[in-house]
């Protein structure tokens, strides 16, 4: 594989919370992918607000301005991180609102075009006792039903209130190793696809 061509790989939580723990969590995986030798974007949505999806609204104003800034990210990036806290056992509604607007179709261009081949690498931290992983299963769902390719492997940290230290990373050893592993094989993956 050609190492000089730059692997893009866009970074971001579902999560607007400034002390997000799913923020720290993605930030961690995104050092293994960069140490893996890709190019990390990383992405607050607290800084792409967006109204809630409506279709009368989009046929009026049509797609909010930071629907289109996103999705210029997204289209120009080979694959995703993305972490995500979980809300009464589903993924949260940033998430689900941001994924509604930029999936929208636009004219003269392909369907999911955001979407549509992009390897992506889910993880979650989550107060709970299963770590978000009920949220990860739907969000896994609707990701593949819009021709995301989403990798089998992905990390859940349960207690999360209990695991980070003022530093970012995880207390727990065998997690921060495994959540470095999963951002690594996120790059490994879009390196051998893109061969």
């Amino acid at each position: 594989p050609d190492m000089s061509k730059k692997i893009r790989i866009l970074a971001f939580a579902g999560s607007a919370r400034n002390d997000s723990w799913n923020k720290k969590l993605v930030r961690i995986a995104a050092e293994g992918a960069r140490a893996a030798g890709a190019e990390v974007t990383d992405l607050d949505l607290a800084d792409y607000p967006m109204p809630i999806y409506d279709g009368d609204l989009e046929v009026t104003e049509g797609q909010p301005d930071n629907a289109k800034r996103l999705k210029t990210l997204m289209i120009n990036s080979h694959g995703f991180l993305i972490a995500s806290p979980e809300y009464n056992s589903g993924y949260s509604p940033l998430l689900k609102n941001t994924i509604d607007w930029v999936s929208r179709p636009v004219p003269e261009e392909p369907s999911l075009l955001a979407f549509a081949g992009k390897v992506t690498a889910l993880m979650s931290a989550s107060p709970g006792a299963l770590g978000g992983l009920r949220g990860l299963a739907q969000l896994r769902q609707v990701l593949s039903n819009i021709q995301a390719l989403v990798l089998p492997g992905q990390v859940t940290v349960p207690l999360a209130q209990n695991l980070f230290k003022k530093n970012g990373y995880l207390g727990d050893e065998k997690k921060q190793k495994e959540t470095i592993e999963l951002g690594t094989t996120l790059a490994h993956v879009l390196r051998k696809l893109d061969s």
